[in-house]
């Protein structure tokens, strides 16, 4: 029997009703797996379990109410239940294809994703109706998927395509599965064969264009996006990859052109508007570039993209006050952020605020940044600030991930010959010398008062005549 919305809304109302008023209404089954599924789609199991229980005490022979069984115990992850529950079921009725599904769901929860697809390959042999095993085809990719066989994976998204070329989920898939495997040409061909008989498919534009841009042919990415807008004149995700390709061509009022449709066609996203902002400072529009910026932080306050771009707008024009400015904001939203903390840390430094800047530049290492110049300018920093055993604990903390740095190696020699621990420091900066000799100037501008050291000046001089 087929159910109308009409007649699902019916049986949810009334199923509703009995719970509330425990009363017991009688449904068919087929109304109890509509209920069931109704409530799953929304993610109230519990309603769903108590459908089930119902419908079974209602109904005890239905397959379909034991198969929604199994479905809630996979979700749980009671599969020896579930398991139980498919042997009395396949032994009851050993040609239900959708037994096998479940079967291959409880494997694959079990991470045994050979045999689901063994299981899947024996519902798809026993299907009556060829025209509908899309979703096998694609549960059988998405098992591939698992275990990364992408090649096999993208035999059974194309099976699934051939079945149902409607099916986008699919074609996405099969593009992911190239991608992985840097076939970029090959998805091409693919999907220009596709095209050839689905011209007006929007999405296989879309993705043929993204195979163009990857591989930087910015011409004809923007033509596949053209065909993909002239499918479909509302179709964002088009428009912004050709604004980026757009961007590419160095065509940045036509780029804006193309965000701001989406601005018109949706609720303004934070890329769209960020990008119009880069495209305007290109074109040397500040006013409107920062009125855009702007816009992108107030749009999505979490996105750090836009206050970087902010804060380095300013910094390029060298008013580092604002750039400051913005950075806090951007530190008081996220302080677990390492770019923003580096930024911090560069604008103070430039500023002089040296206190603010080793901070900045501490923080950024707690955070997980390590990159050489991060050891580096803190460690310059509080060699200015006379912090010489700190500076030298942090050169040492960054000689883990720069083993035999010559500008690491250089500082250390100063800053050992600095606390009178000579040995240490002969011994590193005669490795400094010998790692690069045109680095020696770190000690006349760090260690200024350590150049009229004849030691020092001797070991640079005498390593440096053994380096020739």
């Amino acid at each position: 029997m087929q159910y109308s919305h009409e007649d699902e809304n019916l049986s949810l109302t009334r199923f509703e009703s009995m719970l509330k008023t425990n009363d017991i209404l009688f449904f068919d089954s087929s109304e109890f797996e509509n209920i069931i599924h109704h409530y799953l789609e929304i993610g109230k199991i519990a309603l769903a379990k108590r459908a089930i229980k119902l419908g079974l005490e209602q109904h005890p022979a239905s397959i379909n109410l034991r198969l929604f069984q199994v479905e809630i115990l996979i979700i749980e992850n009671k599969f020896p239940d579930a398991n139980n529950i498919l042997e009395m079921l396949h032994n009851l009725e050993p040609a239900n294809e959708e037994i096998f599904i479940q079967k291959a769901n409880v494997l694959s929860k079990q991470d045994q994703h050979e045999k689901a697809i063994e299981t899947l390959l024996i519902a798809i042999n026993m299907s009556d109706t060829p025209d509908d095993d899309a979703d096998l085809y694609a549960l059988v990719g998405m098992e591939y998927l698992f275990l990364d066989k992408f090649d096999k994976a993208i035999v059974y998204f194309k099976k699934c395509l051939e079945t149902d070329e409607s099916d986008y989920s699919a074609l996405h898939n099969i593009v992911y599965c190239y991608d992985f495997l840097n076939k970029n040409e090959e998805a091409i061909e693919y999907l220009n064969k596709f095209l050839d008989t689905n011209p007006y498919c929007e999405v296989g534009w879309h993705q043929l264009g993204r195979q163009y841009f990857t591989l930087k042919d910015y011409e004809k990415a923007n033509a596949a996006f053209d065909f993909a807008i002239i499918s479909d004149d509302t179709f964002v995700g088009a428009y912004i990859e050709k604004g980026k390709v757009l961007e590419k061509l160095k065509n940045y009022e036509e780029a804006i052109e193309n965000y701001k449709i989406t601005l018109a066609l949706e609720e303004p996203t934070s890329f769209a508007l960020l990008r119009i902002g880069h495209c305007y400072e290109k074109l040397n529009q500040d006013d409107l570039a920062i009125q855009f910026f702007k816009k992108t932080v107030d749009e999505d306050p979490l996105l750090d993209k836009g206050w970087l771009a902010i804060t380095k707008f300013y910094m390029k024009r060298l008013n580092y006050q604002k750039g400051l400015y913005y950075i806090n904001k951007a530190v008081n939203i996220d302080g677990d952020n390492a770019l923003y903390w580096k930024l911090y840390a560069t604008i103070n430094k430039r500023l002089n605020f040296l206190e603010e800047a080793e901070r900045g530049y501490k923080n950024t290492l707690e955070l997980g940044n390590y990159e050489l110049d991060t050891w580096l300018n803190r460690s310059d920093i509080l060699i200015a600030l006379g912090e010489f055993e700190a500076a030298s604990f942090n050169l040492i903390q960054a000689t883990e991930f720069y083993p035999e740095n010559a500008e690491v190696e250089y500082r250390l020699g100063g800053l050992y010959f600095t606390l009178h621990m000579v040995d240490e420091g002969r011994f590193h900066l005669k490795n400094a010398v010998l790692l690069n000799k045109d680095y020696s100037f770190i000690i006349s501008e760090l260690f200024p008062k350590l150049v009229e050291k004849p030691m020092v000046s001797a070991i640079i001089s005498d390593s440096k005549k053994a380096t020739n």
